[in-house]
């Protein structure tokens, strides 16, 4: 059973990131349960074309859909789709904070890549949460925020630093907010971080045609994210084909473990650590 926020008695859902991918999957979903939806992106051939689809699934046809050209990173951008959405849907119900990039990163690497970012992964919620969240919380109705996290930005590996830094803040904002509005008189609003695996989008193909064994399609981590939303999770790990959920458990506790036992940062890809690494996933 699908959440009870996400169907037709509720007024829309606003999906960034919403042309492509995990996004667009997310939206066809609620399109379908009877939900009104605006879905922000960039690239009007991209919208168009999510638009149509989405028009297609909806029972109310096309009067049931927005899109919008939203750069994630401007706030007076996104606090125009806010006002925008309550013009015309009356409010918002869902907000789904899902637009990321991931271009690739150095250490040492130009500020302009790592302010693009940290921008649309890391602002992007912030400036959507800031956005829509006030007004959802007045409206005295249940609603769901829900912003989309990595496992890179819990056990932080090496190779691509900007990204990891920005997931990292999704996942800190993302519990903050929730401890926020479960301590706000009269909220029904909830956050939750979403946590996909190895997801076969437009992002991670890298130039694949074919989605590869071990990934999840984006209507599969969507239907995993309801389905935990329905449980009341706020962590939504998505399991991948190839990588059952305790071995995530175990690169997440061992991630912790670097503090608690003072080992150097990312001893998982210390030369000194990789057999007790090892080790310690084995371990039951």
């Amino acid at each position: 059973m699908p959440h009870p926020v996400i169907s037709a008695n509720h007024v829309a859902s606003v999906i960034t990131g919403g042309a492509s991918g995990i996004g667009l999957a997310a939206a066809l979903r609620f399109a379908q349960a009877g939900m009104k939806v605006c879905i922000a992106d960039l690239g009007d051939d991209r919208l168009k074309d999510a638009g149509t689809k989405l028009s297609s699934a909806a029972p109310g046809g096309a009067a049931d859909i927005m899109t919008s050209a939203v750069d994630v990173s401007r706030a007076d951008e996104v606090a125009s789709l806010e006002d925008t959405v309550a013009k015309k849907f009356g409010g918002t119900d869902i907000l789904m904070n899902n637009a990321g990039i991931q271009p690739g990163s150095a250490m040492f690497g130009p500020a302009d890549n790592w302010q693009r970012i940290l921008g649309v992964n890391l602002w992007g919620v912030i400036n959507g949460t800031q956005a829509f969240a006030p007004g959802m919380i007045k409206r005295g109705r249940p609603g769901l925020i829900i912003n989309t996290g990595s496992k890179q930005g819990i056990t932080t590996p090496p190779g691509d630093p900007a990204y990891n830094v920005s997931k990292a803040g999704v996942k800190a904002f993302t519990e903050a907010l929730q401890h926020e509005l479960r301590n706000t008189d009269g909220c029904k609003i909830t956050a939750h971080l979403l946590i996909p695996g190895f997801v076969f989008t437009g992002l991670t193909a890298r130039g694949r045609t074919e989605k590869p064994a071990g990934a999840w399609t984006a209507e599969q981590t969507v239907d995993f994210m309801i389905e935990r939303l329905d449980a009341g999770d706020f962590y939504i790990l998505c399991p991948d084909n190839d990588v059952p959920r305790a071995l995530d458990e175990r690169r997440i506790l061992w991630a912790a473990g670097d503090i608690v036992e003072n080992r150097p940062p990312l001893s998982r890809w210390h030369p000194d650590y990789g057999d007790a690494f090892a080790a310690f996933v084995k371990r039951k």
